[in-house]
């Protein structure tokens, strides 16, 4: 446990010093403000001393010195308090603003794997947790711990100098007191707090899912079970934070304790010296302007501890970001793909799925056609969108070469490379945004009547125009406020403004009607146009018209052909396929003689 705790405390120092030594000035200054303002405070009993020691001598002159020097002292520790927090504020935003745009920087780049495996709204916690973890750390370090080990090491040396004694009692005590504030906060609450924190990311995981799914909630009518489910998960949320909070109370009743023995030693020794005649009525004012100001800070120490804890345990994922590796990473010699036809080639390609035995595929070797257009057909999991997946590089092949115009893929950035292609999903996905937004966001800047023009030719135009904020129409999260045709034109759209030389459908007509999709059929006919067309398809009337039809099955291309070709193999898999298909459409036993015999 100890071992983890220190890997821990390792890595989130690690990545804050990654971010402070962007500012060492700074920060240095900030160091000096805050040791000056912390020594001041440690000196300042010492005059009130003094000025209790003038006035009972009758030397009034003495005393408005003394008044003037502490009137001094705190003008200057006001200054630099002052100026403690206002580097302080600079600093921990320039920190937490770079905290945040870094972490969505590495978790937009993550793997394709990763996201599918981490909660969405957990992600977007750990980032903003992590980010005001860091703020509560830096209060803790500058404000907290900095001027508290100033601030002992001042009395003690202070006490010691005046009295051996009453400095060994000072000293026994406060480390007495850090010692069960340390103890107990490691072996008691931190335990507690790290099992609460961990039901507090579940907690806003599963308030995210059920909220992002709410229409799959409201279909089947399960706003009951949705609300018992969250209450589990509540539940024990509940008993964990009780005992977590319960732990804090105790170890702050034992560290009163500790506390009043120490005000039992300062005093009664205090008292011993002025009956010995070795301590003024001066000198036991300072020691009971330094005790109040000790137990304050001493006080405090707790706290601050128990809030670097904390905090170190919200920056645990962020900064765990920061050493998780890239998916995919350009090659550190990567450059941009240049402009080409778009002919696709796989030379001998091999892969599989991290963490999988079986390869999907296994020396593979393909060519596609600058401007051709390609059917993929085949079951789920028979390496369609594998092969897609694989031309955008969202992996990295085990061996083998996928080129594009004679590049090969995984030498050139992928941010060139994904400019090239663009997808149509199953399923579109819109951002929460304008219809103009959503279909620029292929081509950012692009003008309106380009967007327009983008729109016209997906056949989008005609719905954007009934709308009555047209193209400054909200679509909602994830484009719900569309119907499913809507949003495959609109992404149709996105695709087009882009002006990628290769367009990958990826059964993008499988959930729609069939008005719908005769739309987006006409669309595609037109956009596709010299084009490198890539069309997943489960319905093979969305095939009919391409050049060329690659049938899967288990990673393997079983057939390839035309429509025609393949149909006139009567033993073939894709005519097996097609008479099933068509049975299950019009109930024949013998559908073919509904169409003509291919010649």
């Amino acid at each position: 446990m100890m071992r983890d705790r220190s890997a821990l405390f390792r890595l989130v120092f690690s990545f804050c010093f990654h971010h402070w030594r962007r500012q060492p000035g700074r920060i240095a200054v900030l160091a000096v403000c805050m040791l000056v303002a912390t020594g001041l405070e440690a000196v300042t009993p010492v005059l009130f001393g003094r000025l209790i020691d003038a006035i009972s001598g009758d030397l009034p002159d003495q005393a408005i010195q003394i008044v003037l020097l502490v009137l001094a002292a705190g003008s200057v520790l006001l200054v630099c308090r002052f100026a403690t927090f206002g580097l302080l504020i600079g600093s921990s935003l320039r920190v937490m603003r770079s905290m945040v745009e870094e972490g969505f920087h590495r978790v937009q780049r993550f793997s394709t794997d990763w996201h599918a495996s981490t909660f969405a709204g957990s992600t977007v916690r750990y980032i903003t947790r992590g980010v005001w973890g860091y703020d509560s750390l830096a209060d803790t370090l500058i404000l907290g711990f900095f001027p508290v080990a100033t601030l002992l090491s001042a009395v003690f040396l202070l006490l010691t100098l005046h009295w051996a004694a009453m400095g060994a009692v000072v000293g026994i005590g406060v480390i007495a007191y850090l010692a069960i504030a340390v103890i107990l906060t490691l072996a008691y609450i931190t335990p507690a707090a790290r099992r609460s924190n961990s039901f507090d990311s579940k907690m806003s995981g599963a308030l995210a899912d059920a909220i992002t799914c709410n229409t799959v909630v409201k279909s089947f009518a399960a706003e009951d079970r949705e609300d018992g489910r969250l209450k589990s998960v509540t539940a024990q949320w509940y008993e964990l934070v009780r005992i977590t909070w319960t732990r804090y109370v105790v170890t702050g009743t034992a560290q009163n304790g500790i506390s009043l023995c120490l005000q039992a030693g300062i005093l009664g020794l205090g008292l011993w010296l002025w009956r010995e005649r070795r301590a003024t009525p001066g000198d036991i004012a300072y020691l009971l302007t330094t005790f109040t100001l000790l137990q304050g800070y001493l006080r405090e120490f707790s706290n601050h501890f128990r809030n670097l804890l904390r905090a170190v345990a919200d920056m645990e994922e962020l900064a765990h970001f920061s050493r998780v590796p890239l998916g995919v990473a350009d090659a550190a010699t990567a450059k941009a793909l240049p402009a080409g036809p778009g002919q696709i080639c796989f030379e001998r390609v091999t892969f599989r799925y991290p963490g999988k035995d079986r390869a999907i595929y296994q020396d593979l070797e393909l060519e596609f056609a600058a401007g051709s257009k390609i059917g993929l057909v085949g079951a789920s999991g028979s390496g369609k969108s594998t092969l897609v997946k694989l031309i955008q590089r969202l992996y990295d092949l085990e061996s083998g070469r996928i080129l594009i115009d004679g590049h090969d893929i995984a030498k050139v950035t992928q941010q060139s490379l994904r400019g090239t292609v663009a997808v149509v999903q199953q399923d579109p996905i819109l951002f929460h945004r304008s219809l103009a937004e959503n279909i620029a966001y292929g081509r950012p800047g692009a003008r309106h009547q380009d967007i327009v023009a983008a729109a016209r030719r997906a056949h989008a135009d005609d719905f954007i125009a009934s709308l009555p904020q047209g193209y400054d129409t909200l679509v909602g999260e994830r484009g719900v406020k569309l119907s499913g045709g809507e949003r495959q034109r609109i992404a149709l759209a996105r695709a087009v403004l882009s002006d990628a030389r290769i367009l990958i459908l990826d059964e993008a007509t499988s959930s729609l009607d069939s008005v719908s999709e005769q739309l987006l059929q006409q669309a595609v006919e037109d956009v596709t146009i010299g084009r490198t067309t890539l069309i997943i398809a489960h319905r093979l009337s969305t095939v009919q018209k391409v050049d060329r039809i690659l049938l899967f099955e288990d990673g393997q291309i079983l057939e390839d052909g035309s429509h025609q070709q393949l149909l006139a193999n009567r033993q073939g898999h894709y005519r097996r396929l097609f008479d099933t298909q068509v049975i299950g459409l019009i109930g024949d036993a013998e559908p073919l003689k509904l169409f003509a015999e291919p010649r």
